[in-house]
This record gives structure tokens, sequence and C-alpha cells, in this order.
């Protein structure tokens, strides 16, 4: 099956190269802003929008009157009216809120590059990149596949990324007979119906006291500044600190990710049918006593890694209403008898009189439930 797959992978360029991607995306930024503009303009004015093509003849225009939009990659350029389009489409099919001014203060800075006459190429331990040539880079594996685009960014850390996406062929994983019921936790981040549990690793935190004192330092520095009459963006001092705790939500993203990535591709690889609670996690988020231990969590990424996996390898995914009573059921036999608050994480069934852990119990409801819906589709 051919799928599009994406691959990161750190850059190292020159001064001068990287004097070019800032600049690239300055001129991306500018012409995003300049556009959203006209727009905006546009449609107050006529109750109408424009369009991708009007924007795109009027850019040729727009470079001879400034001519530094020439020193760039110009499909970044076309690339950024594309983005212009697609967002303005999102938003009137009401898929997200209408486009904004995009600002230099923002944390991550890129731009995409199409692929055009093998204008983008792996060439031993070095990319070629449009304009830049080839740059140094951290070939962690290999790209395989027709190389689509690619999109280079700076992190907040100053460090500088590439992500290729690559239409790919992959063959699907050989059939286990397998299915697991899942029940996502806080305490423990799974647990499943084969009575597994997956620890928590509590990634935020753990590094929270040394974020905290780190975010303190960031804070004095700006207030230093701000008597000094001096930018954020020329406080020296300010800067260095804002890259130092940049470094720190890093790692923990860093570490999330590949805890996720993880065990979402070891589950896949063992079990045919996943069986899963379609939680509702931004309603959750609203409980402002659990938002933190939630979001550290991530369990929306996971569903996420786990669905597209699941795509790719000939895997099901199973999604078991929100509303299924799974931590109240007995999981020996079905019987319910009231419901249970969350601080009992043990009970005994008044009927078959099973001992019953809260976590494993749900997770054995959870995959019943998801067989009979698959066994209905």
């Amino acid at each position: 099956m051919l799928v599009h797959k994406a691959y990161s992978f750190r850059i190292y360029p020159t001064k001068k190269q990287t004097e070019l991607i800032n600049k690239t995306i300055g001129c991306s930024r500018f012409v995003f802003n300049h556009f959203l503009a006209i727009w905006n303009h546009t449609y107050n004015e006529t109750g109408k929008g424009l369009s991708y093509n009007t924007c795109s003849a009027q850019l040729p225009q727009l470079k001879q009157e400034l001519t530094w939009l020439k020193e760039v990659d110009s499909i970044a350029l076309q690339s950024s009216l594309q983005n212009l389009a697609d967002a303005f489409l999102r938003f009137f099919k009401k898929q997200n809120k209408a486009p904004r001014f995009k600002s230099k203060k923002n944390h991550v800075q890129s731009y995409k590059t199409k692929q055009t006459n093998g204008n983008i190429a792996i060439i031993e331990n070095k990319i070629k990149l449009p304009k830049l040539g080839l740059v140094r880079f951290a070939k962690s594996r290999e790209v395989r596949g027709r190389i689509i685009h690619a999109t280079i960014r700076r992190n907040p850390t100053g460090k500088y990324f590439v992500s290729i996406l690559a239409e790919t062929e992959i063959s699907e994983l050989p059939k286990t007979h397998a299915a697991i019921g899942i029940d996502l936790g806080i305490t423990d981040f799974a647990i499943f119906s084969d009575g597994q549990k997956v620890d928590n690793n509590k990634f935020t935190t753990k590094m929270e006291k040394k974020l905290k004192r780190e975010q303190r330092k960031l804070a004095r520095r700006a207030l230093n500044a701000k008597k000094n009459g001096i930018p954020l963006f020329e406080a020296k001092n300010y800067q260095k600190q804002k890259r130092k705790v940049a470094r720190l939500y890093e790692k923990v993203m860093n570490q999330r990710n590949d805890f996720l990535n993880k065990l979402t591709t070891e589950i896949i690889k063992n079990h045919d049918i996943i069986c899963i609670e379609d939680l509702n996690v931004k309603g959750m988020l609203r409980n402002h006593k659990l938002a933190k231990a939630i979001s550290d969590v991530s369990w929306s990424s996971f569903v996420t890694k786990l669905q597209y996996k699941a795509d790719w390898y000939g895997k099901t995914i199973v999604r078991v209403s929100r509303w299924f009573p799974s931590s109240q059921i007995c999981s020996g036999c079905g019987h319910q008898d009231g419901k249970k608050s969350l601080k009992s994480r043990s009970w005994s069934c008044s009927v078959c009189f099973t001992p019953h852990d809260r976590d494993i119990n749900a997770s054995k409801n959870i995959l019943a439930e998801g067989l009979r819906i698959q066994a209905l589709a």
C-alpha cells in the first residue's frame, strides 16, 4: 500500500545557509501576511474572498517591487500562498478559525518547499535543498520512496530541522489473530485486558521543579530588560535563558514521543484488533483538577499514532462509546449494580462475587464491547 510517511532530521547548516533559511522564513511570513491583508480587505469590501490562483498571479509583480523576495526559494513563497488558501478553505468548512497574521515571535518558524526536478535529494550524509545546496544532517535512518516536499523549521532552542514527506510502499504486518482492550488512565497510562499495566512516566511532572526554577529566572530577566528599557529581542541574557527553558520543554516532548511511538508500535505488531474508548479529551481538559495530568499523558497523541499505524499495517481500531459504563459492569457475569465512584479502585460483584481491579475490569469490558461492535460491522 502506498502511504505518505514523514521523516524528521536535524540539520547543521553553515552560517551562510542559516542566514538564507532565516531570510526564507521571513519572506514566507511576509507573503502570507501581505496577501492575508488583501484577502481580508477584499472580503470586507465585496463580500467575496480571493483564491490561490489570484494571489499567485500577483506574486511576480510583488517581486518586482520588492527585489529581496527574489533572493529566496520561489517555491517556498508559492507554498505560503497555498497554506493561506487552504486555511481559508478549512475556515469556510468550519474546520478551524479564520487565518491570523503570522508573527516572528511564534515558537516555531518554518517554510515548505516542494520536490521539482530532483531539487530535494539525499546524498550520503547531506541533504540537497533548493537555494541552500548540500546541507549536513543527522541521518538516523534511510528515506524510502518518492520525496514529495520538505519543511525546514527553526525550533525555539535555535536548532534547525528538516521534515521530509515521502510516498512509500508499506506492507501489512503478519496477522496475529489477537485482540486487546485498552483502558487509558492517569495513574497507569494504559491498562490492557490481559492484565498488563503500562506505567505513566509523568515526563512533565518529573521536570516540573527544574522548569519552575528556570522559568522564574526567565521572568526576572524579562523584568530587568524592561527596567533598563531594552526590547526582549535585544536582551541577550533573556534570549539565552529563553533557549534554556525551550530545551527543557523539548527534552520532555522528545521523551514523550519516544515512549508513545514504541508503545503504539508494540501494540500494532502484536494485535489485529485494538479496542479503545472514544474519550472526549477536550471536554475532560475543562476539569481544572485533572487538566494538567491529562495533558501530560497525551491520550490524543497516543490514539492518533495508534490509528495511522493501524491504517498502514492492516490492523483494526474499534472505538467504544465514551458513555459505555466499562468500569461499572462485571466483566465476569455482566451485572451492573449501582454507580461506583472514582475512589473505588477494586470491588467484588454482588452476583458472582468475582473480585475486580477497576481498570483491568474496564479494559476487559471495552474488549468485549469492541468485539461486539466489530461483529456487527
